[in-house]
């Protein structure tokens, strides 16, 4: 049993920083698609639409440097930042920063993966990253995003479908299978050194390279991280039909917003979403 510290002061400064207008919770109606009685997604609708007036976000100004005081959660090491995403998509969501720039588009590192470990350790859940715009980064400043799960519960909706593909020798030619590779985390070896293996094997499997021969990963792709597993997606576009997806799209967590095409997705399904923004190998 892990002390969430972290979960625990996510939630308590959440409400001053909603004071303070830092912290921006959005308005959505949520509803399941049923794939099969297996394969689920959560598709919410966003109900506000805002305007943020007083920060321009993107590469012209950098919101995590500095970041907002009223969103810091706390120190995590040397080089990271535990901190409030401004616009949650659940309560407590959080987003690890490096204190320092680090390029969204460049190699992750042992201490990225060190300063996950060192979070997961106290509050655990649905880890994710998005390398690029074309991976739906909303920020160039390098930041790792957390979701908290309680012990015990499902990661994601999707997450049976990921674990199938972990633990079965399925030979499947399909688009998503083509363009997502799994590893185990469950190891001997320490947590944060098992992520970064993964996470370069991964990484080679779908053609990206390595850090050793590439300046950057030669694809956009997601990443998404449980205590269990690892999944790598190799992306080829952020925004279909109206959805902008990123990494919790895979994970089975959909947004719709005005413009996105709802009558397309419920005549095809989310899969053929998913399909038509990877890149398979």
């Amino acid at each position: 049993m892990t002390n969430e510290f972290y979960w625990n002061k996510a939630i308590t400064i959440s409400k001053t920083a909603i004071e303070a207008k830092s912290l921006v919770p959005l308005k959505t109606n949520i509803e399941n698609l049923i794939t099969s009685p297996d394969y689920l997604f959560e598709l919410k609708s966003l109900i506000t639409n805002f305007v943020d007036k007083d920060n321009n976000f993107g590469p012209a100004q950098n919101p995590f440097s500095p970041w907002d005081p009223n969103l810091e959660i706390a120190n995590i090491s040397n080089n990271h930042i535990l901190i409030l995403n401004k616009f949650p998509v659940q309560k407590g969501h959080m987003l690890l920063i490096t204190n320092k720039w680090a390029p969204q588009n460049g190699w992750l590192t042992l201490e990225d993966f060190n300063a996950l470990e060192l979070v997961n350790n106290d509050t655990t859940g649905l880890w994710f990253f998005n390398s690029s715009p074309l991976a739906g980064a909303s920020q160039p400043h390098r930041h790792l995003q957390l979701l908290r799960r309680e012990q015990g519960s499902a990661s994601c909706p999707r997450e049976k479908w990921f674990k199938d593909l972990l633990y079965s020798n399925s030979s499947s030619s399909s688009l998503l299978t083509r363009s997502c590779k799994i590893r185990s985390n469950l190891s001997t070896k320490g947590f944060k050194d098992i992520l970064y293996q993964n996470y370069l094997e991964l990484a080679f499997s779908l053609n990206l390279g390595s850090p050793n021969s590439n300046k950057k990963p030669s694809y956009p792709y997601n990443l998404l991280i449980t205590s269990e597993w690892i999944a790598l997606i190799r992306r080829s576009r952020e925004c279909i039909h109206g959805f902008s997806l990123n990494a919790l799209g895979f994970a089975g967590y959909l947004l719709s917003k005005p413009g996105s095409d709802t009558k397309w997705l419920s005549k095809n399904g989310p899969i053929k979403l998913l399909e038509g923004v990877v890149d398979p190998l």
